[in-house]
């Protein structure tokens, strides 16, 4: 058994949620904190309040690509500080997991497999950025709740499983190079690459799932050339020059919009995703207006998107967007209601 989380207090689930999710169940109290809270810095969330997030993705049936039903769980028993003797979830890790790719782990009761939990077991990181979760059984327990679905589903990693979102930006110009202010709120508006994902079709950021011993740096990097530059289906030489001009963009100066716990439809009791979502923001367009975009890897499609709050993204993206726009000062919402004011 691993030591209990510090974090007791639970917050709505909407501050994870995209802005669809966020405004079918969004309590007044929690529009504060998910409006409000960008000058306390939300990378330090957890630690700064002790606070664990419901999910809301993390309990939807079908559990994608299959046509597994989880156990319903009501609201009031996510967390597992409530009792709840009669949880009787579903068991499911699916068949591309239990085939033992090089990405995923061995079943827990597996010869030889002792894997440790909470902290760095070889070139897998098994820590969690929200710092410990309890392992019950042998088993790591998600820190947000209970979600009706035990093992892996398909994710390949017991406990976290890390990705790295590149949120790369640019101001929307008109056809003299003037940026674009929106009519209403006068807040010039910001632009992100999107990618349209092969597995459910839905936009998103392009990213992807940190390597074994890989640094986030390079995640970041790797997943935007290949999903949005396609540069795995490039030339050494095609490849070498996107490269030299991506330096520019990914070694400057960057802004940590998000790292911890994503409410992401593939989550079990078990197996959740992580994130860290970086901001690389090109000022002036030039970089970016020279990088040819092109769908590759797991992307369908590719594309600036002008950003606002009508924007409906997978998983946590549209939230994570929204803090890059209060960063920048760019335009969110026509309801002057939604937006900070300090």
């Amino acid at each position: 058994a691993g030591a209990l989380p510090r974090a007791v207090a639970v917050l709505s689930f909407s501050v994870l949620l995209s802005a669809r999710g966020a405004a079918q169940r969004r309590p007044a109290h929690s529009n504060l904190l998910a409006n409000c809270w960008s000058p306390l810095h939300p990378v330090n969330m957890f630690n700064s309040y002790n606070v664990k997030f419901h999910h809301s993705k993390a309990l939807t049936s079908p559990y994608p690509g299959s046509h597994i039903e989880r156990s319903q769980v009501p609201e009031d028993k996510v967390g597992w500080l409530t009792e709840w003797e009669d949880y009787n979830p579903v068991e499911y890790t699916a068949k591309s997991v239990l085939a033992g790719p090089s990405w995923a782990d061995p079943q827990i009761n597996d010869e030889g497999f002792s894997p440790k939990f909470n902290e760095r077991d070889g070139e897998v990181e098994r820590k969690s950025l929200n710092g410990l979760y309890v392992v019950e059984n042998g088993r790591p327990r998600n820190p947000a709740g209970r979600t009706g679905l035990t093992g892996r589903g398909l994710l390949g990693r017991w406990g976290p499983n890390h990705a790295a979102d590149p949120v790369v930006t640019r101001w929307k110009r008109d056809g003299s190079g003037n940026k674009v202010a929106h009519p209403v709120t006068g807040k010039n508006i910001l632009q992100f690459v999107a990618i349209k994902r092969r597995d459910c079709g839905e936009w998103a950021i392009p990213g992807g799932m940190v390597d074994p011993g890989e640094k986030i740096t390079a995640t970041l990097k790797r997943e935007f050339e290949e999903e949005a530059l396609n540069s795995l289906q490039k030339s050494p030489e095609e490849k070498a020059k996107l490269q030299k001009q991506l330096q520019k963009l990914f070694s400057q100066e960057h802004f940590v919009v998000y790292r911890g716990y994503v409410d992401d439809p593939r989550n079990t009791d078990n197996a959740w995703m992580e994130t860290e979502a970086v901001n690389y923001h090109d000022e002036t367009g030039e970089t970016m207006d020279n990088l040819p975009l092109e769908a590759g890897d797991d992307a369908g499609a590719v594309k600036w998107v002008d950003i606002s709050e009508k924007l409906e993204l997978y998983a946590s993206h549209s939230y994570f967007i929204k803090l890059v726009t209060e960063k920048q000062g760019a335009h969110w919402s026509e309801d002057p209601g939604s937006e900070c004011h300090e």
